[in-house]
């Protein structure tokens, strides 16, 4: 039932590498991701008075340039993870390919 390719790019040494580069790369710009995420929505859930303190004379609140912080965040480690993935996983996956395709 499974594809000999699939078997044959499971196996192959490059395959685990980029496995081991890129998986614990993920799994940390996830928990990068929830702990910045939560962590605001916890503010809001627990601490609205903070949120709430007016940055200088104006209306804006505290909590407007920490959710746009958050945003920016969210951004910077996408262009992160996408930089990476060019230069560093994209040739692994076509060293890979080449191999198993021959």
């Amino acid at each position: 039932m499974t594809d000999p390719v699939v078997e044959k790019i499971q196996r192959h040494p490059k395959y685990q590498e980029l496995r081991a580069r890129r998986n614990p790369l993920a799994a940390t710009l996830t928990i990068l991701m929830l702990v910045v995420y939560y962590g605001y929505i916890s503010l809001i859930a627990f601490d609205k008075e903070f949120l709430a303190q007016p940055i200088g004379s104006g209306v804006t609140s505290l909590g407007i340039p920490i959710g746009m912080g958050v945003i920016v965040f969210t951004i910077a480690i996408t262009v992160y993870y996408v930089r990476v993935a060019n230069n560093r996983f994209d040739a692994l996956t076509e060293q890979i390919l080449k191999d198993v395709t021959k």
